[in-house]
Formats: structure tokens, sequence, C-alpha cells
């Protein structure tokens, strides 16, 4: 019973890390992007 709470819990704290972390690449390379043509126009 608690091993399969725990394996709950932890694909719970994956899916949140995933869905937190998504936006933060994206902008990541959003910002990548833009610099790296700001820097290629230059």
């Amino acid at each position: 019973m608690l091993k399969a709470i725990a394996d709950v819990l932890s694909q719970i704290g994956g899916a949140i890390a995933t869905v937190v972390t998504l936006p933060f690449r994206a902008v990541a390379r959003l910002f990548g992007g833009a610099s790296a043509s700001a820097r290629g126009h230059h």
C-alpha cells in the first residue's frame, strides 16, 4: 500500500516538474534564439 502511494506521488511530482520546467525551457529557447539572431545581425 505504502509503495503504491509513493509511486503515485513520484509520478505526480514528475508531472509537476515537467509542467513547471516546460515554460522556462520555452522562454530560454526564445531568449537564446533572439540573442543569437541579434548577435548574427551585428
